[in-house]
């Protein structure tokens, strides 16, 4: 038997839209846009790279990561957001996924205040969020980023016995879906409202280096000018998204002393260490940052499509970051059926991504559209998908 404490989880979002369109044939060539998986290529280096390293594969690798990878994530952090963070304050990560899972087990306790702790994270959201939130026994708090918050959750405006309960919150920046930015003033005054109620914040931050006009600002930068104590918060970051290479399974944590030893000591027991050659490849990749301009280039290449094809249609708004669109519908299942009937185009029902609170569903009133595809057919992709819906 499933635990009791995941008995309520719906199929997840990929496995359920599969059998949502298993019944209809496309209308078209397929044209996959449901899945955040880069397609741009990764850097040419990777392999020679690997193919020098390859004797690390009869080494176990070090559970906090090489000290090659932690000084080249360090480096990369002092260069992107002014700040001082030393390899005892960093953990390599077997895919950031691995981390936003650990870091509740780590730092979540078992009651606060004498009852039962409460996980904060916005809806939508990825999934991981409140599979954490669950393993822990705390009580998972869907927090509403719609339009009326500029499509970040409103933490602040939770009642005060919700937020004295409050162990972490959860905050994805770029968000995934919307693509919308937490700027200085957000994470100033979440870093204010964590100190006050004694929470974690922790800041998913992997979509952190595709952006349209200016690089967001981060949680880590926002800490040290508002002199938050470092162990208030955890942030993660990606190979994935920033170096096209989601099967290298790279990322890392990075936070206060005190919470990544907490973290480090957990994976001793229980963690999968990234191989000793995949770590030099992740360390020469956080040290480059040619080939991250020359992907986000193509990016702006996309929201630039993506504006002229959808500038016209009502509700449409143009992410400041990140690679998806979230586009409204009047039911995002029908439209995603509809789309595949006609089109061939595959997209992500927004309500796979959310849960029912009070009022409703968020995302039931969107797809979520990933700007993945190369230039050529996401342009072919888009129309296809603005004519079918909005036509």
């Amino acid at each position: 038997m499933f635990p009791e404490r995941f008995a309520d989880l719906p199929d997840y979002a990929f496995p359920r839209l599969r059998k949502l369109l298993a019944p209809h044939d496309p209308g078209g060539e397929e044209i996959a846009m449901s899945i955040g998986e880069p397609r741009h290529a990764f850097p040419d280096w990777v392999g020679d790279v690997l193919a020098s390293h390859l004797d690390g594969f009869g080494r176990y690798p070090p559970n906090e990561g090489s000290a090659e990878l932690l000084d080249a994530i360090s480096g990369w952090l002092g260069r992107r957001y002014g700040a001082s963070i030393g390899p005892d304050r960093l953990m390599a990560l077997n895919g950031t996924r691995e981390g936003l899972y650990n870091v509740a087990m780590a730092l979540c306790p078992e009651t606060k205040g004498g009852r039962r702790p409460v996980v904060l994270t916005p809806n939508p959201f990825y999934q991981v969020y409140a599979v954490a939130a669950l393993a822990v026994g705390a009580e998972p708090v869907y927090v509403p980023a719609g339009e009326g918050t500029n499509f970040l959750p409103d933490y602040a405006a939770l009642p005060a016995e919700v937020l004295e309960r409050t162990a972490l919150a959860y905050v994805c920046s770029p968000a995934n879906p919307q693509g919308a930015v937490a700027d200085a003033g957000y994470w100033s005054d979440l870093l204010a409202l964590a100190e006050r109620h004694d929470f974690t914040v922790v800041a998913d931050e992997c979509y952190s280096e595709i952006w349209r006009d200016a690089p967001p600002p981060g949680v880590l930068e926002a800490a040290a000018r508002t002199g938050t104590e470092p162990d208030r918060v955890v942030s993660f970051h990606s190979l994935s998204k920033r170096s096209n290479l989601p099967g290298l399974r790279s990322g890392f944590a990075a936070g206060g002393p005190g919470a990544i030893a907490r973290m480090r000591q957990l994976r001793n027991y229980s963690g999968a260490p990234l191989p000793l050659p995949l770590q030099a490849v992740a360390a020469r990749a956080w040290a480059d940052e040619d080939h991250v301009t020359a992907n986000r280039a193509l990016y702006a290449g996309k929201y630039d499509l993506a504006d002229r094809i959808l500038g016209g249609v009502p509700g449409y708004r143009a992410p400041e970051a990140g690679f998806f669109l979230w586009l409204p519908v009047q039911d995002d299942e029908t439209a995603t059926v509809r789309l595949w009937r006609e089109t061939g185009v595959k997209v992500l029902p927004g309500s796979y991504l959310s849960r029912d609170v009070e009022g409703g569903n968020p995302g039931k009133g969107y797809i979520r559209v990933a700007m993945v595809a190369h230039a050529e057919e996401f342009g072919r992709g888009l129309t296809l998908l603005r004519d079918c819906l909005y036509g």
